[in-house]
């Protein structure tokens, strides 16, 4: 089953934030949210190469941060993928 967390940030932390949590490697799915509305989902494939990932999300940081730019705060959703998830689908 996969995990979930959420951060609440400033806007002009929010691609700096997202960045570092593709480079993670684990993560399955990421949703920016302002005022209770999901702006932006980046669904990450597990297992591609990261040089892969980031010429795949590169526009869509570019359009992160034209909305960060305008927003005060906003929150982070995370999906991960866990230890136990992976023992349970085996």
């Amino acid at each position: 089953m996969a995990e979930r967390e959420k951060f609440t940030i400033s806007g002009d932390q929010v691609v700096a934030r997202v960045k570092q949590l593709i480079h993670e490697g684990n993560i399955r799915r990421v949703r920016v949210i302002h005022e209770g509305r999901t702006v932006l989902e980046i669904p990450l494939s597990i297992g591609a190469p990261a040089a892969a990932i980031g010429i795949m999300v590169a526009p869509v940081l570019a359009a992160l941060g034209a909305f960060a730019a305008l927003v005060t705060e906003c929150t982070i959703e995370v999906e991960k993928v866990g230890e136990t998830g992976k023992k349970e689908g085996q």
